[in-house]
């Protein structure tokens, strides 16, 4: 991969308006404190953080080169222009890739001579960025203390040992699975070629109907499924309807050990899909989600008039699916899932039950009330 491709491959997810330097230079500044701030765990933790600390230190460089691609954008300089500039002037190996313009290295940079240790690199790559908050939009003022920066930022590529081709490749991965629409052919689905008594329906009808003792109830094809339902919390919040998630999950992500243990659809034709996907731990990451984002929906009205969810909240919820197949699905695609299942919760706790509407084939999940209700 090459810094241009890497360059116009995130630009589509940039949606600062061109004018737009402070944010820019904010968000540089703020993704070297959390490369910082990762080190900083890793001495806290120890080992505790030990099996997580290459990861994030991988995504971390990689969110901060997304904020020098940006305010390259802004000063018309081409990301691998300067980081050609840098890597001619420094003691610097690196593989040339056989393309029009030789200045362009490749995405792997080889290790200098004489490495400091992270962490004192690391403060002085703050000191950089620091130094860059008071830019303006002026690239003949800007880009010496932008190439200052760039060349800071490689010593700490190098001295963390993160391949920067896994940087630029799990970058552009997390910004555009996060920002960028995904085409339907592009998305997983999972049970396709499984028999359809194994597969999620393509299309299915949920009633669900509240009886005077506050419990919820689920019938599909009119046979009661799973079991009945209370809010399980001294303050009631609508959590009895919570199944609605899991419809949600099965229509858009088109997973749910939830939904399929409830209507035996799991996959047994292949043992090991089933252990691993459809069984007792996967089922409970599918409510431990479920759970979590609703413990953040509670302080948010329950996402109403909000048109995305939190990128924190996304990247806490593909770290806790980490390992199992439904950690294909961009990130974009479940926001799409989170926005359209609390739509149809907030009218389900509204009307006290009503009739969830799911089409695999559409991704889509919708609402219709039951007969004489209130809407």
């Amino acid at each position: 991969m090459l810094l241009s491709e890497y360059e116009n491959a995130v630009a589509l997810t940039d949606r600062f308006l061109d004018s737009d330097l402070t944010p820019i230079l904010l968000g540089l500044f703020g993704e070297v404190g959390s490369v910082m701030s990762t080190s900083k765990k890793l001495h806290r933790e120890k080992g505790a953080f030990s099996g997580g600390y290459m990861r994030d230190v991988e995504e971390e460089l990689g969110d901060t080169l997304w904020y020098v691609a940006a305010l390259c954008r802004r000063l018309k300089l081409g990301l691998a222009d300067v980081f050609a500039e840098v890597l001619a002037s420094g003691n610097y190996a690196v593989h040339i890739a056989a393309n029009s313009d030789p200045r362009y290295p490749v995405a792997q940079v080889i290790s200098a001579s004489d490495l400091a240790p992270l962490d004192t690199v690391l403060l002085r790559l703050g000191d950089r960025s620091a130094k860059l908050l008071g830019v303006e939009m002026d690239a003949t003022k800007a880009k010496p203390l932008l190439l200052d920066f760039i060349a800071v930022y490689i010593e700490a590529l190098q001295a963390s040992g993160a391949p920067f081709s896994t940087v630029l490749g799990g970058n552009i991965a997390k910004v555009t699975g996060r920002f960028l629409k995904p085409a339907p052919e592009d998305l997983p689905d999972f049970d396709s070629v499984f028999p359809p008594e194994e597969q999620l329906p393509r299309t299915f009808e949920i009633e669900i109907t509240q009886r005077p003792n506050g419990r919820s109830y689920l019938r599909w094809h009119g046979v009661f499924i799973g079991d009945p339902l209370s809010d399980n919390i001294a303050d009631p919040d609508g959590y009895r309807f919570h199944d609605v998630f899991h419809f949600a999950n099965a229509a858009i992500l088109h997973w749910s050990p939830t939904f399929r243990a409830l209507i035996k659809h799991k996959r047994k034709s292949r043992p090991k899909v089933d252990e691993a996907q459809d069984s007792g731990r996967a089922i409970v990451v599918d409510e431990g989600v479920s759970a979590y984002i609703f413990s953040q929906a509670k302080t948010l009205n329950f996402f109403e008039g909000q048109d995305s969810v939190s990128f924190d909240l996304l990247k806490a919820i593909q770290n806790f699916v980490r390992g199992y197949e439904v950690e294909q699905c961009p990130l974009n695609l479940w926001e799409n899932a989170i926005l359209q299942g609390y739509d149809v919760f907030r009218q389900m706790r509204q009307n006290d039950g009503g009739i969830v509407i799911g089409n695999r084939d559409e991704r889509t999940i919708r609402y219709r009330p039951l007969r004489g209700e209130r809407t």
